[in-house]
């Protein structure tokens, strides 16, 4: 441990390889580090992936962008919303006056569950310290959690997101917006006028802050 009483990254690389880490213990001095430390961890679900899909994007974007995990076209390419539902986002994000490159692309699951189902609790709570100092090291000035499971797991509620989405949260200090996932907009085209309102909430706050 450092003075601090905090693992180093090397300690970390190795204690840590093959199960969770506690949040405090994260301690990362640069985003490379970080990535470095989530492409050697092990875990099921990741000797079941073809790749590691850690995020995209510069990091110094205003925005992050946090889905849940990757879908069969981000798992085969190791990007973040690469398929329809990316396509989708990026359509979003030009409605509200972005372009992907100027927005930061990540999700709570860095690997693809079988058949695109939704993570496990024991697999979000696996990658969770990683985001949470993901989070920390890009320092957006809004975050947009998109779908049930980012929201539940970064917001530490149980919410619906009917009851979370048209608001601003806070996630240790940074303005949060939730929103339906883009996948959940192919199946359901009439809540993209929702989600627009949403946008325009996250646009309006990070304006704000500017």
């Amino acid at each position: 441990m450092d003075s601090t009483g905090n693992e180093t990254e090397s300690q970390l690389s190795q204690s840590n390889r093959s199960a969770p880490a506690t949040i405090s213990s994260l301690s990362f001095k640069t985003l490379d580090s970080l990535k470095e430390a989530v492409m050697r961890l092990d875990c099921p679900l990741k000797r079941m992936a073809n790749n590691t899909v850690f995020s995209d994007g510069p990091p110094s974007a205003d925005i992050m962008v946090i889905g849940e995990a990757p879908g069969q076209e981000e798992d085969m390419q190791g990007v973040p919303f690469v398929g329809q539902s990316g396509k989708l986002l990026d359509n979003m994000l030009r409605a509200i006056g972005f372009m992907r490159k100027d927005v930061y692309i990540s999700n709570v699951v860095f690997w693809r569950p079988p058949g695109n189902r939704t993570p496990t609790v024991d697999e979000v709570s696996f990658c969770l310290p990683y985001v949470d100092a993901h989070i920390e090291l890009v320092n957006p000035k809004g975050l947009l959690l998109l779908g049930g499971v980012a929201i539940k797991a970064l917001l530490r509620n149980a919410e619906s997101i009917a009851r979370a989405r048209g608001t601003v949260h806070t996630y240790r200090g940074i303005s949060a917006v939730a929103t339906y996932h883009p996948a959940f907009l192919l199946r359901s085209p009439a809540q993209k006028q929702s989600v627009f309102r949403d946008l325009l909430l996250l646009k309006k706050t990070i304006q704000t802050l500017s």
